[in-house]
């Protein structure tokens, strides 16, 4: 079952909703979809349904909602492109871990107040899972192809959790030395791990559309999965 559910802002400002998707039987962990620069369209609603087919809770907040609630854009769309790069320019990303911090409070709830929480982003996304690494207590973060995370090194000091990369080599948003930066400035973080993708670009582990590769979706999906059923457990 799923269905979108309002979530009380931690600033006492508003409501916003979320895409809730609800595994079979009683889940022990949830995780939360970060969206893209797109909102919480198909792409990301049908990566909210697959955990929840995994035994997971999952949840995927509109975290445009102070600009435009419940934007659904297409990355394939050049207008859809351009709206989607407006939104992410106004956005305040500050507010946003706020929400992301909202959503880990009211997944533990509904988990009875002390089940696990896994983070997981794309694009934007990617990049506000490694803040919430840095600035939240969730408890396992991941990050596909994150945009700008090389200008965030100097917070990983609060990283106490661990943090999975994806970090695909012919990223168009992340060239070649905000990817060696993300190297080797994480390096000696004993929670941080990378893995890099050859050739791969920027979306290339989106659920539909021209920018997925199959098989190196499947690749990073699979060590995502991994992952959470290490660190969730």
């Amino acid at each position: 079952m799923a269905e979108f559910a309002p979530i009380s802002a931690l600033d006492g400002d508003g409501r916003f909703d979320a895409y809730v998707a609800m595994p079979e039987d009683e889940p022990g962990a949830a995780i939360i979809v970060i969206q893209e620069i797109f909102g919480v369209n198909e792409g990301i609603r049908r990566k909210c349904d697959q955990w929840a087919k995994a035994g997971y809770l999952a949840y995927a907040p509109d975290l445009f909602w102070r600009m435009e609630p419940h934007v659904e854009l297409d990355a394939d769309d050049p207008e859809d492109f351009k709206t989607a790069i407006g939104l992410m320019q106004k956005f305040n990303q500050d507010a946003g871990i706020r929400d992301i911090e909202a959503t880990i409070k009211a997944a533990r709830t509904a988990l009875g107040g002390s089940g696990k929480i896994g983070i997981v982003g794309y694009c934007l996304g990617g990049r506000l899972a490694f803040m919430a690494a840095c600035r939240t207590d969730g408890d396992a973060f991941v990050g596909y192809y994150g945009v700008g995370i090389d200008g965030l090194l100097n917070e990983q000091n609060a990283i106490g959790k661990p943090v999975l990369l994806h970090v695909p080599t012919a990223d168009h948003f992340v060239l070649p030395d905000a990817q060696k930066a993300m190297h080797d400035g994480l390096t000696g973080n004993r929670h941080v791990t990378l893995f890099d993708y050859d050739g791969q670009d920027h979306g290339f582990a989106a659920e539909m559309g021209a920018r997925r590769d199959d098989e190196a979706a499947a690749l990073a999906d699979r060590r995502t999965a991994d992952f959470f059923a290490e660190h969730l457990a």
